[in-house]
């Protein structure tokens, strides 16, 4: 059974995934706000161009690699993106990023997840934001983080899944921030490694 995590709330991905939990998911999804009020009648939601990101991390809080919409897969093959989704359409996950965690470079240990309104359209446009982690053996939702109340930002630092005494874990972050890719908001993410 998944477990709804709240911010600032951690899980062992052991223990809620099972013994030899190694290939994870963490997929996006949102839709984009209908217009309300006398508006709604003549006009259509907007499309919103959410982008996924997984920053990887050392120990010394120094970044190793990236992988989002402009580089889909990680230079050491353990993670990949399912590509850009620019509408929000559909339902589900919009957009994916799968992690072996036993390929995971050892220096690596923080994965942290971030999310960023690329056309600059703010978290007020946007509804039905989460994020949720997947055991890929199974296909079975470990944890999910659903964003609340939006917001006149236009990034989110969603998660973190990075190890601890020898095992991975997931922290739920859930923090806003500004901008439009995950290099403007490094100065927000270094706190929570």
């Amino acid at each position: 059974m998944a477990i709804s995590l709240i911010k600032g709330q951690k899980i062992s991905l052991a223990k809620e995934g099972g013994s030899g939990l190694t290939k994870v998911a963490m997929g996006l999804g949102w839709d984009a706000a209908k217009p309300k009020g006398i508006m709604s009648f003549f006009s259509a939601a907007k499309d919103i161009d959410l982008d996924a990101t997984c920053i990887m991390f050392d120990s010394a809080k120094q970044l190793v690699d990236v992988v989002w919409f402009r580089q889909l897969q990680s230079k050491d093959g353990s993670i990949k993106h399912s590509g850009d989704n620019r509408t929000g359409a559909g339902d589900g996950d919009d957009e994916t990023i799968s992690v072996d965690l036993s390929r995971v470079p050892a220096n690596v240990t923080s994965l942290v997840f971030t999310i960023n309104s690329f056309t600059g359209q703010t978290f007020n446009e946007v509804e039905n934001a989460f994020c949720r982690l997947v055991n890929l053996a199974n296909n079975q939702e470990i944890a999910k983080y659903s964003l609340s109340g939006g917001g006149n930002v236009t990034a989110q630092i969603m998660a973190k899944v990075y190890r601890h005494n020898g095992e991975w874990k997931m922290a739920a972050i859930g923090e806003p921030a500004n901008g439009r890719t995950f290099q403007d908001i490094l100065p927000n993410i270094v706190p929570y490694l």
